[in-house]
Formats: C-alpha cells, sequence, structure tokens
C-alpha cells in the first residue's frame, strides 16, 4: 500500500494495535515452548489485562504478560500498552519541541527475558508508535524501538548473529538504517555514569518517521518479526550449558547495572512514570534477583575479565 492520506489518524491507530497485540502473542507462545510443559519445571505467562479510567492521567489499557520462576527463563515480561493523555511527558518532546504539551496517543510491545542460566544473555525489544496532535489539529505519528543483546558471559558468534538478524531486517528499507541504528544503540544503551555499555548493542531508533507512515511501519514490523530470529537460536545453543555459583554470582553483580541503567538512563521508563503509567508494567523490566558488589575487580584472563575487556566494547561485529 502507498503512503496516502486515504487512512485517517484513527485507522492507522488501529492497524498499528493489531500487529504489536499479534506480536506480543505470538512471542510470548514461543516463549513458553521454549521453557517447556509444566510437567519438567516449564513455566506459563500470567496475562493481566488492565484499563486506565477517564479520572486517571492516561487513559488506555494494555495486557502485561509476566512468566516467572521457569526452567529457562527467570523472568520474562511481555507488555503491551496503549495509552493517550492530555500532554506529551518532557522525555517524548526532546528532539520535537514544538509538540511541548501536546495531546498524544502512544501505543508499544515491550520485552525483557532473564534467563536462569548465565550463559544465556538477557535480552530487550521495544516497538512502539506515539501520535500527537500539532497546535492547529494535524496528528503526526512517529515510531520507536530496537533490541539489543546483554550477555553475562560473552560468546563472539552469539553477538554475531543478532547483529546480521537485524541488519537483515532493516536491509529492505535503506543500506544507511543498520549502520545509524547500530551506532545509536551504542550511544543510548551506555551506564554514562560508569562509561560501560550495558552489553553489545543491537539496534535503536526513535522519532523515526523519514519513510512516510507506510514504509515506517513497515520497517517497525520488520524488526518487531525478526525478534524470535534473532534471540531464540543464541537460547537453544547455551541453554544446556553447565554452570556452578561461580558464574550465578558473577550473572546477579552484572544484573546490578542493567537494573541501574533501566532507573537512570532509560527514556521508556522515563516516559512511564513522567505520563502517569502504570508502574508494575513500566517495571516489568527488573530482575527477580540481583546483587551489587563494591569497586568489584576481576582478575586478568578470566571470563569474567573478558566480559567487559571484549564485550562491553563499542565494536563492529559485522
Amino acid at each position: 500500500m502507498n503512503d496516502s492520506t486515504a487512512l485517517n489518524p484513527q485507522e492507522r491507530v488501529n492497524r498499528v494495535r493489531d500487529y504489536l497485540i499479534g506480536l506480543q502473542a505470538r512471542i510470548t507462545a514461543a516463549l513458553e515452548a521454549i521453557d517447556g510443559p509444566e510437567a519438567d519445571g516449564g513455566a506459563r505467562f500470567l496475562a493481566d489485562a488492565w484499563s486506565k479510567g477517564p479520572e486517571e492521567r492516561l487513559q488506555g489499557d494494555g495486557i502485561t504478560k509476566i512468566m516467572e520462576g521457569g526452567r529457562v527463563f527467570e523472568r520474562a515480561g511481555c507488555g503491551f500498552s496503549h495509552v493517550k493523555g492530555a500532554q506529551l511527558p518532557p522525555s517524548a518532546t526532546q528532539h520535537r519541541p514544538e509538540l511541548a504539551g501536546a495531546p498524544f496517543e502512544a501505543m508499544g510491545v515491550s520485552l525483557v527475558f532473564h534467563p536462569r542460566n548465565p550463559f544465556v544473555p538477557t535480552v530487550h525489544m521495544n516497538v512502539r508508535m506515539i501520535a500527537a496532535a500539532k497546535p492547529g489539529g494535524e496528528t503526526v505519528c512517529w515510531f520507536g524501538g530496537g533490541m539489543d543483546l546483554t550477555p553475562y558471559y560473552g560468546f563472539d558468534d552469539d553477538a554475531v548473529h543478532f547483529h546480521t538478524v537485524c541488519r537483515d531486517a532493516l536491509l529492505p528499507f535503506g543500506d544507511d538504517l543498520y549502520p545509524r541504528f547500530k551506532q545509536w544503540c551504542d550511544e543510548y544503551f551506555c551506564n554514562k555514569h560508569r562509561n560501560e555499555q550495558r552489553g553489545v548493542g543491537g539496534i535503536f531508533f526513535d522519532d523515526f518517521s523519514e519513510l512516510g507512515f507506510e514504509q515506517s511501519f513497515a520497517m517497525l514490523r520488520s524488526v518487531g518479526d525478526a525478534f524470535l530470529n534473532a534471540y531464540l537460536p543464541i537460547v537453544e545453543r547455551r541453554v544446556g550449558m553447565t554452570y556452578s555459583v561461580r558464574e550465578r554470582n558473577f550473572q546477579l553483580y552484572r544484573r546490578g547495572r542493567y537494573v541501574e541503567f533501566n532507573l537512570v538512563w532509560d527514556r521508556g521508563t522515563h516516559f512511564g512514570l513522567q505520563s502517569g503509567g502504570r508502574t508494575e508494567s513500566i517495571l516489568l523490566s527488573m530482575p527477580p534477583m540481583v546483587s551489587w558488589s563494591y569497586q568489584r575487580k576481576d582478575e586478568p584472563g578470566t571470563p569474567e575479565a573478558r566480559l567487559t575487556e571484549h564485550f562491553l566494547q563499542r565494536r563492529e561485529w559485522l
């Protein structure tokens, strides 16, 4: 379909909403299949449907799906939300000052999966659309999202695979998108207070509408549809690896850096809290167990030291 004005703003919103709800269902079903039957210790997602009424700062609805205590995934959260508000929060107008204070509508799917085995990386993915009314009544839409990988014990072939899938998802929409979004991801997913990358990166984009609605939405779908192929082969490669208390303790320590990023730097967290979003859903990305160590130093040459020396560095994986 060519980009045109044939679709009114509500029709566009409905199309994006239908896609996102379907994406959430596909991803959570695939994760349950990986975690296995309950008889073998597998877990199932709890679906928590919620709504916000006219008396609240935000109005809308969503479905928060959470899996805890599984055989493969210690905690996995995958949330869909669709909300409306009278005033865009500051975190959404950094690059669009002309929309400061405008009424808005936002929807998206956001997920974070925390595996039990320290050799399986944590993963994050988010795809979203925001629509806002300019002064004068014109509605503008833009998209954002991406995916990134956070290993505790790194493997080069995992990073290469993840980045390859990300590149291939973007390639039909322009040769320049993967390099741009890869760099954006590296710059965004950084704990600046520690001058340390969160993981091996991936892709990240925001305020994206340059291809017009139809092609920008198609690009968003390509990213969302690529997620399972980017992540599940890595899970399958690593989930059977044997680990000890040492690796488990290191995983919990590194999870602390994940929490720091989400609370200090993440724009999605800030957007949700500033706009009056549902706190339980906003914080579904938090791991169930985590630890901090004071000035921990890992011995040179160990796998733990290699994580920061080799993997938590901005580098070209392809």
